[in-house]
C-alpha cells in the first residue's frame, strides 16, 4: 500500500521529488503554495507528499518542515505585498486567485474581529489556510509582523501534517 497512492501521481512530479533536486523542488512548490498558485495539489497534502517521496528520516522530516515554513511565508509575503499594492478590486479580478467578494468580505470580517491572531490561526485550518493574507495585505499590518505570524502558523500547520504522516500511521493513505 503506497501512503498517498503515489502510483497515480504525475510520473513527472515523482522524479523531480526523487530527484537530486528534491528538495529544490519541493521548497518552490511551497512558495507556490504560499502564493495561493498551487492547482494541482491540495496544500494538505504538500508536506505527506514530500515526505512519501523524498523520506521520512527525522533530519529529512525536520528538513522538510523547515523547507515548508520558510517557502510558504515567502509566497504568503509576495501575495501580502502584492495585495497591498494592487487592492481588493485587483484581487477580485483576477483569475488566477481562487476567491469571490462573498468569501472575502467574510474573511475581512473575520480579520476585523481577531485581528492579527486571525493570520496564524487560519494558516493552521484546513480549507482557509493562507486566506487571510488577503485582509491582512489590505489592512495597516506591518509586513514584519505579518512575515512572523504567517510563519508561525505555518509551523504549526506544517508540523501537524507531518506528524499526522510520520506517527499516524500513514492516515492519508
Amino acid at each position: 500500500m503506497y501512503p498517498l497512492q503515489l502510483d497515480e501521481a504525475p510520473s513527472w512530479l515523482e522524479s523531480m521529488f526523487t530527484s537530486e533536486i528534491g528538495f529544490a523542488v519541493f521548497f518552490g512548490i511551497c512558495i507556490l503554495e504560499g502564493a495561493m498558485l498551487l492547482r494541482f495539489m491540495p496544500s494538505e497534502l504538500v508536506v505527506p507528499a514530500a515526505l512519501a517521496l523524498i523520506g521520512s528520516t527525522i533530519s529529512q522530516a525536520i528538513a522538510i518542515i523547515v523547507l515548508a515554513v520558510v517557502g510558504t511565508t515567502i509566497g504568503q509575503f509576495c501575495l501580502f505585498c502584492l495585495v497591498r499594492r494592487g487592492g481588493r478590486e485587483y484581487v477580485l479580478q483576477k483569475r488566477w486567485f481562487p476567491i469571490t467578494e462573498p468569501k472575502l468580505d467574510r474573511f475581512d470580517g473575520w480579520f476585523d474581529r481577531w485581528g492579527p491572531l486571525a493570520v496564524p490561526v487560519s494558516n493552521t485550518m484546513l480549507f482557509v489556510r493562507g486566506l487571510l493574507t488577503v485582509p491582512a495585505g489590505l489592512s495597516e499590518m506591518d509586513g514584519r509582523l505579518f512575515v512572523v505570524l504567517s510563519a508561525a502558523g505555518s509551523l504549526s500547520f506544517q508540523t501537524i501534517l507531518a506528524s499526522l504522516y510520520l506517527f499516524g500511521g500513514h492516515l492519508l493513505a
